[in-house]
């Protein structure tokens, strides 16, 4: 409702000060999501915020149409029928002002079904959105199966996912992407992160940041989770938070490494110890400099 009831100028105000804030932080590049107005006029609104967003910079902005967030209170008893919305007049109304690199879902029991995640992710890839799930956060939901089958980039979430997912991701080119602030502050149980990692796996992380499940983009808070709940190593860690999640948002030729001919987006510490005592000073703030496109911002 808020959302809905909010101007672009509104939005785009507030959120441009929330992507400062992780800029200051060290994210040098960010992938936001629509998902909150759950109607035509709405999802287009934050989308095009999104698009503002890009323009405005500095950092690479990365748009998702998440209108599969939830069935809207008007399509209750009538989801086939959102479904229809969504496919019949929300993706062609993207695809005509091009607001979106890519096409989530929130594949879940009481949401989206795994054969509802097929559709609506094969239907976004003819409008030229590349298809990502939210996958296995509340329950084995199919969401790792659906992503794998469509291609997804990344399947993100996964709290519930066993040997089954991890053979089929392990045959893909899906990302699995840990969302460690959501599932601390929700409560959830961990995902099988070393399981992922001794299996062969990459895996990517993500702040989740977002008013329902995680109010924090600190991207250093998440790598600390990594190490502490997870059981990840420091470089695990920010192997996950860099180069893994820059493939994560199509940008591993641009971004994610210090290496030549990329983008110079880095971060420069305090005088520290060593690599680990990034994530074990969970509450202190190591960082002195924040480098963006070579020059410094903070």
């Amino acid at each position: 409702k808020k959302l809905r009831a909010a101007s672009e100028d509104e939005l785009f105000e507030s959120a441009a000060a929330r992507m400062d804030e992780v800029i200051s932080l060290g994210t040098g590049a960010i992938e936001i999501k629509s998902g909150y107005g759950l109607d035509l006029e709405s999802e287009l609104k934050m989308l095009r915020v999104i698009r503002r967003l890009k323009e405005r910079g500095p950092i690479p902005v990365k748009a998702t149409f998440l209108g599969a967030h939830a069935v809207p209170a008007e399509f209750k008893h009538d989801k086939d029928g959102y479904i229809k919305l969504l496919i019949e007049e929300l993706m062609p109304a993207i695809a005509k002002e091009k607001l979106a690199d890519y096409c989530d879902i929130f594949c879940e029991r009481n949401y989206f079904t795994e054969e509802d995640s097929i559709k609506i992710l094969e239907a976004g890839k003819k409008y030229g959105m590349i298809p990502k799930v939210h996958a296995n956060q509340l329950s084995v939901s199919g969401g790792v199966q659906a992503g794998v089958k469509t291609g997804a980039i990344s399947v993100d979430h996964l709290e519930f996912i066993g040997d089954e997912e991890i053979n089929l991701l392990k045959n893909s080119k899906t990302m699995p992407t840990l969302l460690p602030g959501a599932q601390f502050f929700l409560g959830l149980p961990f995902p099988p992160a070393r399981q992922l990692i001794d299996a062969g796996l990459p895996v990517a992380v993500a702040s989740d940041y977002n008013p329902g499940s995680c109010p924090s983009g600190n991207m250093n808070q998440i790598i600390s989770l990594l190490c502490i709940n997870y059981k990840m190593t420091p470089e695990e860690a920010i192997n996950a938070a860099t180069i893994n999640s820059a493939y994560a948002m199509g940008l591993s030729a641009t971004h994610g490494s210090i290496t030549p001919g990329k983008k110079a987006n880095l971060i420069i510490t305090k005088p520290v110890s060593s690599l680990a005592f990034l994530p074990y000073a969970f509450g202190s703030d190591v960082i002195d400099t924040v480098i963006i496109n070579g020059r410094k911002v903070v």
